[in-house]
């Protein structure tokens, strides 16, 4: 740790934090009115340290659940309606089945894929007949598993959570705000969760051929949201970090998000009291409408400043469930392969603590895989997993592991001063940086062993029913063509700024091919995307019929086509920058 990140850190308090957490856990954030009333707290407590901050005032779509349950052999059972789903207030009556399996692979394209191959593909292996029915399934709502359900011809969803009571959960698979393309994809039937017991009772009504009647509520339509946005700057003039986090919630939120919204505050005026150190700028942002309309505001943001980011921003970091009661380890981090040991060196300098990741999933605001940009964090600090594991907690995505989250519970026994204040200094330091560092941390090679290791499952699985031998050599012509570039950025033969430029090429390169699906304008919908998607069919050729698996194999062609170029494409950009060798120069002349 520089004496520069140490003065940083340790200029942190929880004076103004801790104050906004409990004027959080005082107002419900599911509706605009009173998010825009609760973050206009943060504003007004920025402005008064002298930062300043834009507000924008985008209209976003918003599910805003009104209520929901189930009519079961004379009962009414509490439920959660997930939201984006259909509404059905007047209800939806049919027999009950439970499916103990879950649908397919996980990289799946999913059942609607029975559509177009008739019934030599079996879209959900072991799933029982569903047509007409509604489906009980344990575990979290998922908009995967509405998806699928529905193209297998359910007309309803309920999902039994695994604790005493219902968790909050996103039911459509659209990401943001639709657009024409996206409107088909809004599901079409209503979905809940309900809490373990409540579930229990309906799966002994199903296995009996009972029948029940499911009934959710919503308001729907365009609202205003404030979205505040800080820009710290830099002596660079372009380039910036962007530090981002949800400020609506679920009821109060306090684990999530109201200890990120206050990180963030504080992040912020530690960054603008240091902003003469700092060699590029930082940009910080509060969302709105991260669970009424799946990361709307995220969304909104990249849409209008797609241009921007794709030629400016270096890295993204969001923050979700800091701060959270007894969370002191680091374990579930979600972060891309190149930047891994830039996070754990981040957390071993300022939590002393070894940290664990894994890949991003389709949470936690990443809206900008479409762009290029490497991103981290959302998860932070959690609850040791011995300590889980005496609780007997079961997993949650947020509030450091406690279960309390995406639940009427998340209030102030959730947030933790000690905890906040080292996850504070953590998120500072790691913008800090972010901002500050000549060379920008971001080691492509360790993405590309991932890319190689992935590629020889994919080979293993496909046979000789398709070739990847393309892919895993132009996997290894970059990765040796970085080897001469870090060689010769560490020998000051390229220059920071020609290195970074490389770095930066590189991102907006390799990470759509490792997270995107679509164009690089729109983000994908916020469906699971298995490591390099392109070719993700090879692990599932098995379980196409031998009439179709040509068409898979077209699939795969144009995927590796994709693929390939783009590996390529990486590979010219490294060696453009490499310096000409005394060999070289002399061809040349």
């Amino acid at each position: 740790m520089t004496k520069d990140e140490a003065s940083l850190i340790a200029g942190a308090t929880l004076d103004d934090a801790w104050p906004i957490i409990e004027a959080f856990s005082q107002i419900k954030r599911e509706h605009p009115d009173d998010g825009n009333r609760a973050i206009s707290l943060i504003v007004e407590r920025l402005r008064q340290h002298g930062v300043p901050v834009t507000v924008h005032q985008p209209m976003l779509y918003l599910t805003l659940p009104q209520g929901a349950h189930v009519e079961a052999e004379g009962r009414k059972l509490h439920a959660r309606p997930a939201p984006m789903t259909l509404s059905v207030p007047q209800g939806v009556e049919a027999e009950l089945v439970h499916v103990a399996k879950p649908i397919g692979p996980p990289q799946g394209y999913g059942p609607q894929s029975a559509i177009l191959f008739g019934d030599g593909y079996d879209p959900a292996p072991g799933v029982p007949d569903v047509k007409g029915k509604i489906v009980l399934f344990h575990g979290m709502i998922m908009c995967e598993r509405i998806k699928d359900f529905h193209a297998l011809g359910a007309v309803g969803v309920i999902a039994i959570n695994p604790g005493k009571v219902a968790h909050w959960g996103g039911g459509s698979p659209i990401w943001g705000a639709a657009d024409l393309d996206d409107m088909p994809f809004k599901p079409a039937i209503p979905a809940a969760a309900v809490s373990r017991p409540d579930g229990e009772a309906l799966i002994a009504l199903a296995q009996k051929g009972g029948r029940a009647r499911l009934v959710t509520q919503f308001e729907e339509g365009w609202f205003k949201n404030l979205l505040p946005e800080v820009r710290i700057p830099g002596r660079g003039p372009d380039k910036f970090v962007l530090l981002h986090g949800h400020y609506d919630s679920w009821h109060v939120g306090v684990g999530d998000n109201a200890t990120g919204d206050a990180c963030m505050m504080e992040v912020a005026r530690l960054l603008w009291a240091n902003r003469d150190k700092l060699e590029r700028s930082v940009r910080i942002c509060w969302w709105p409408g991260h669970s009424t309309g799946r990361f709307a505001g995220s969304t909104w943001y990249a849409d209008t400043f797609a241009r921007d980011l794709a030629k400016n921003c270096v890295a993204h970091m969001n923050c979700d469930s800091p701060g959270c009661r007894d969370a002191t380890d680091y374990l579930f981090i979600p972060w891309m392969a190149e930047n891994v040991d830039f996070v754990k060196g981040v957390v071993r300098d300022v939590a002393d603590r070894e940290a664990e990741g894994k890949r991003p999933t389709q949470s936690s605001d990443f809206s900008f895989n479409h762009l290029g940009i490497t991103g981290c964090f959302s998860a932070s600090s959690r609850i040791p997993k011995a300590e889980i594991e005496r609780r007997g907690y079961y997993y949650v995505m947020g509030n450091g592991g406690n279960p309390e989250w995406h639940t009427d519970d998340d209030l102030m026994p959730v947030a933790s001063r000690e905890v906040l204040l080292k996850d504070i200094q953590v998120y500072a330091t790691a913008a800090f940086r972010l901002a500050t560092a000549s060379v920008l941390p971001f080691d492509w090679r360790a993405l590309l062993k991932e890319f190689d290791q992935v590629i020889a499952s994919y080979a293993k699985a496909a046979g000789d029913r398709f070739d990847l031998t393309e892919a895993t050599d132009a996997v290894a012509a970059l990765d040796a063509a970085l080897v001469r570039f870090n060689a010769a950025v560490d020998a000051k033969r390229v220059t920071p700024a020609a290195a970074n430029d490389v770095l930066l090429a590189l991102s907006r390169l390799l990470v759509p091919l490792n997270y995107q699906r679509g164009s690089r304008w729109r983000r994908d919908l916020g469906l699971t995307v298995p490591p390099l998607p392109a070719l993700a069919i090879c692990a599932e050729l098995d379980r196409y019929p031998a009439n179709v698996l040509g068409f898979a194999q077209t699939h795969l062609r144009r995927g590796l086509n994709q693929v390939v170029a783009a590996l390529e494409e990486a590979k010219e950009q490294v060696e453009a920058a490499l310096p000409a060798t005394a060999a070289s120069r002399k061809r040349a002349g």
